[in-house]
């Protein structure tokens, strides 16, 4: 049976996937293109905005198209969130929520009985488990994802997530240390842990643990050589944290924090769970700690109630701290959510203009910290395919910086020491170190 999977959204969502195309393969399916010719089509849709929903839609006409005759599936995040306007997509031959893995098998089979319907959905909010686990395919082969922990319990006020993901849950620490160990064993020399609200990890365990934990656990068992940590919002960046990422020589010096906006008052209608003050106390300690960390952030350009004022001073902070890239989000609308009740919306073309400024700086920021690193050596982690433009080899530094480098192919899938000679856009170039002749630097990056 030919099997085409599609999927919109996040890491996590992408992570589903995967167990999905794992598990799918395991039963002898082959996994094709999302192109004429499957048997059965399966839509891994998001619902973070309604511009998401109808995207979702889209994809599962598009698959009817594809071939008529064929089996259709949505699942994932709109099909969990709205199972009524999921199960009003025509084409859709069956609607599967989140978590139902055995039941998406059996859609896949065709074994679900009429009497069962076209939608099995359950209400996540009532989950204990993390149990969409074990995925070991994942593009390129060098890096792979973890999901640790599932759901959400922050309720912010432009989120659409704790509804389809359920409440916030964890996966018990030795689960995660036995899939490290089986990723590793299956090739991966990296593994990124990801998670709804990955900073909420711990929580729901008993007895109760923290990120930071979890974390400690894995740098000494060190069961692969590189993890990396998926968004953790400002809050969870300890102290402690920090402090076991600066002694480990597994766990990458990246981190991506949250902050959505740089103004208390756009905070406060977001309903984050700190300030800016907290925000400049963590970006100076990570500064601090870890002073060649790449640091991520994401931003929202033009919530409800965004003034110009509020606008300049999310700028200024972001311009102020040492933020090394932004992913920026025009705000866009989600049924259902409380800022689609809020007063003050954003005229579109101001909200085009903000996120395009803020992109631009965004740039600036990487490129400045890409500069940093010439004539230095730095850790990097040879990707499977070539850079398309100029088929030099490419790869991750630890701390998030993209290199080219010039090697053969057998240095695939293996951590190098590349010198680097010069920036190149918001990358670096460089080459390999010959062995012996001269170590990385101490900082890990």
């Amino acid at each position: 049976m030919r099997v085409a999977l599609t999927t919109l959204g996040c890491k996590v969502n992408q992570y589903d996937t995967a167990t999905m195309e794992t598990v799918l393969r395991a039963e002898g399916c082959e996994v094709v293109a999302f192109a004429p010719g499957a048997d059965v089509y399966v839509v891994n849709s998001c619902t973070v905005t309604d511009r998401a929903d109808a995207e979702s839609r889209q994809l599962v006409r598009r698959a009817r198209r594809l071939n008529p005759l064929a089996r259709v599936i949505l699942t994932g995040c709109f099909a969990q969130a709205s199972p009524g306007r999921a199960a009003e997509v025509g084409e859709a031959d069956y609607v599967v929520g989140i978590g139902r893995l055995p039941d998406l098998l059996r859609a896949v089979r065709g074994e679900i009985a009429a009497t069962e319907g076209r939608v099995l959905v359950d209400n996540l909010r009532k989950a204990a488990r993390v149990t969409t686990l074990g995925a070991e395919v994942f593009a390129g082969q060098t890096r792979a994802f973890l999901k640790v922990q599932e759901g959400c319990d922050l309720f912010c006020t432009f989120c659409i997530v704790p509804f389809a993901r359920g409440r916030s849950r964890s996966v018990e620490p030795r689960r995660v240390v036995a899939e490290l160990q089986r990723l590793a064993a299956r090739g991966f020399r990296e593994v990124v842990l990801t998670g709804v609200h990955l900073g909420g990890y711990g929580q729901d365990l008993a007895p109760r643990i923290g990120l930071a934990d979890l974390v400690e656990m894995i740098a000494e068992l060190a069961p692969v050589p590189r993890v990396r940590l998926s968004s953790i919002d400002p809050p969870e960046v300890t102290p402690r944290l920090l402090d076991i990422m600066a002694r480990s020589t597994v766990l990458c010096p990246h981190l991506h924090m949250p902050v959505q906006a740089g103004a208390d008052p756009v905070l406060r209608r977001m309903r984050r769970q700190y300030d800016t003050q907290l925000v400049r106390d963590v970006a100076a300690e990570i500064e601090r700690v870890l002073p060649d960390a790449g640091l991520g952030t994401d931003v929202i350009a033009g919530f409800p109630g965004e003034s110009e004022a509020d606008f300049a001073a999310s700028a200024a902070l972001l311009s102020q701290l040492p933020f090394t890239y932004f992913h920026v989000f025009p705000y866009s609308r989600r049924t259902g959510t409380t800022a689609a009740k809020l007063d003050g919306a954003v005229p579109a073309p101001v909200i085009a203009a903000r996120a395009a400024a803020l992109r631009r700086l965004g740039g600036a920021k990487r490129r400045a910290f890409a500069a940093r690193f010439v004539g230095r050596t730095l850790r990097v982690l040879v990707e499977s395919t070539r850079d398309r433009d100029t088929g030099l080899l490419i790869g991750y530094a630890r701390n998030y910086v993209r290199v080219l480098l010039d090697g053969r192919d057998d240095l695939v899938n293996s951590e190098v020491g590349v010198r680097v000679s010069e920036r190149r856009g918001d990358r670096v170039r460089g080459w390999p170190v010959v062995a012996g002749a001269e170590q990385p630097d101490a900082l890990g990056a």
